[in-house]
């Protein structure tokens, strides 16, 4: 087998369905259309796909492009075995609904540690501050 270095690998991934973990925490699942030397993906028949518990929603996104700076994880969606999920389809109002109550009770949670860690006289530093970008 003869192999590329880099994202020059990719190319014989083009036309089939990937999964692309964003660095935002989002997930999109599409037909990957094209790839550059920087890992810049342009996505086809984009859905992005909201987990929350058992429960999953696809959100339809169109033609996507991603920035290569943002991918985390690209992996090729195993067709046959994308069917046999434990996981329920939910409306997209439905996955929308139970992914703000889930963030919501983890804001509120965050909230409770670091009121606890202050009132020991400990702080911890706000993420958005060590983000370089």
């Amino acid at each position: 087998m003869n192999y590329m270095p880099g994202t020059a690998s990719l190319i014989q991934d083009i036309d089939k369905k990937h999964l692309v973990l964003l660095r935002d925490g989002r997930t999109l699942i599409g037909y990957l259309r094209s790839i550059d030397q920087f890992a810049n993906l342009v996505l086809h028949q984009t859905v992005e796909r909201i987990h929350v518990g058992k429960k999953y929603g696809d959100i339809p996104r169109g033609i996507f492009v991603v920035r290569g700076e943002n991918v985390v994880l690209l992996g090729e969606i195993d067709l046959e075995k994308e069917s046999d999920t434990p996981l329920q389809q939910v409306s997209i109002e439905e996955i929308l609904e139970e992914q703000r109550v889930e963030q919501q009770a983890k804001h509120e949670s965050e909230k409770l540690k670091v009121q606890a860690l202050k009132e020991r006289g400990l702080s911890i530093p706000r993420a958005d501050t060590l983000d370089e970008y």
